[in-house]
């Protein structure tokens, strides 16, 4: 973990989407975070150690389904599938998928692995499962504004977790999206999925991955002041569980199941549909949903 000193900053930004807005000061005290998300090696440890199965591998009950067909009701995970060609942006099934099987252990479905994915982010994980992992190993899931302090790496009001210039001397920061999404990923960071942890240069607070390669929960509840549709659903797609006919969108709430804020963005992030690989970007997820962009990393208030 690395320590990071409290103090004031300007959060949020008042340049990008409006559900970032407006900016303000917040105070934060001091305390330890993980220096990289959880990894899959980690992950590993504490299922071994207790039991512990995910939401995705859970088949879920019905009675908080009202209405969804049997056949919706199975074990599973949102995983991204990149169309062959270029799509209609507004409809983001277009590129994603609910696949029955995949989970954490399956990350693109039941006939995946992660057997060479030790040191990548896990994912799959929806906020409760990320919850468990942090009580078994003694620490807390980090708030919003935590989060973002700690992400700036002491850079207060830059764009980026690393400055304001996105390719400083043409180098890659960070795990996003090159060319145009969701059909042309150009590579050129060199990476088409999750990356390992620590593939690309730590923040000021010596923190990796704070922003791109996965989004990461936070524990705050998500609060807009700003219309449903100021969150594209390129990154937070609705749970198919709750109504697969239902083409609306609501942020803030939907199917019974109220949402959190996710932070960082991820490798799917790119700048002509989701620019949010940047510390002010602030996303809201339902607490029952689980993605293969979908990560966390943990925090220790008091260590004593």
């Amino acid at each position: 973990m690395v320590y990071v000193p409290g103090g004031t900053f300007r959060m949020g930004s008042d340049k990008h989407y409006p559900e970032e807005r407006p900016v303000h000061r917040v105070a934060v005290d001091g305390f330890w975070i993980d220096r990289f998300p959880v990894t899959n090696r980690a992950f590993r440890e504490f299922v071994e150690s207790t039991g512990y199965v995910t939401f995705a591998e859970r088949t879920p009950d019905a009675s908080k389904y009202p209405g969804i067909p049997p056949e919706a009701l199975q074990p599973g995970s949102l995983v991204f599938v990149p169309p062959s060609c270029r799509v209609d942006r507004g409809n983001y099934l277009q590129w994603w998928e609910y696949r029955p099987g995949a989970n954490w252990k399956h990350p693109h479905g039941p006939n995946s692995s992660i057997a060479d994915l030790d040191d990548h982010p896990v994912v799959h994980v929806t906020y409760d499962d990320a919850e468990a992992f942090s009580k078994w190993a003694g620490k807390s899931l980090p708030t919003e504004a935590e989060w973002e302090f700690a992400a700036r790496g002491g850079l207060d009001g830059a764009e980026f977790a690393w400055g304001n210039e996105f390719l400083p001397s043409q180098k890659y920061m960070a795990n996003t999206w090159q060319g145009e999404f969701p059909w042309e990923n150009q590579l050129l960071d060199g990476f088409g999925a999750t990356s390992p942890v620590g593939a690309f240069p730590p923040n000021g607070y010596g923190l990796y991955d704070v922003t791109g390669n996965v989004w990461e929960w936070t524990s705050d509840w998500y609060q807009g002041k700003h219309k449903p549709d100021a969150a594209k659903p390129c990154c937070i797609p609705k749970n198919p569980r709750e109504g697969r006919e239902e083409q609306s969108y609501d942020p803030a709430h939907a199917g019974g199941f109220p949402r959190r804020v996710v932070k960082g963005g991820s490798f799917l992030c790119a700048p002509n549909y989701c620019l949010r690989y940047r510390p002010a970007a602030r996303m809201p997820e339902a607490v029952d949903t689980s993605t293969c962009h979908l990560g966390f990393r943990c925090i220790l208030r008091d260590p004593r």
